[in-house]
């Protein structure tokens, strides 16, 4: 799987639970909201002024690793 800003949060949760201590890392503590689980990765890090790009690289590099 390869993660990108257009990801959907809750496609990436079901794939791998593990990514989830990424988005509790920048402040997004909502992911048990159904709202939140269908945003991409992109307008869930303007709505928490976080760098998506960031994000998606830690992300990835994590999946990598696995």
């Amino acid at each position: 799987m390869t993660v990108t800003k257009q990801s959907i949060i809750g496609d990436i949760l079901d794939a791998c639970p593990d990514t989830a201590q990424f988005f509790f890392e920048i402040g997004m503590h909502c992911l048990g909201c159904p709202a939140s689980r269908g945003e991409s990765i992109e307008d869930a890090c303007k709505v928490h002024g976080t760098d998506a790009d960031a994000l998606v690289a830690k992300i990835n590099k994590y999946l990598e690793s696995k």
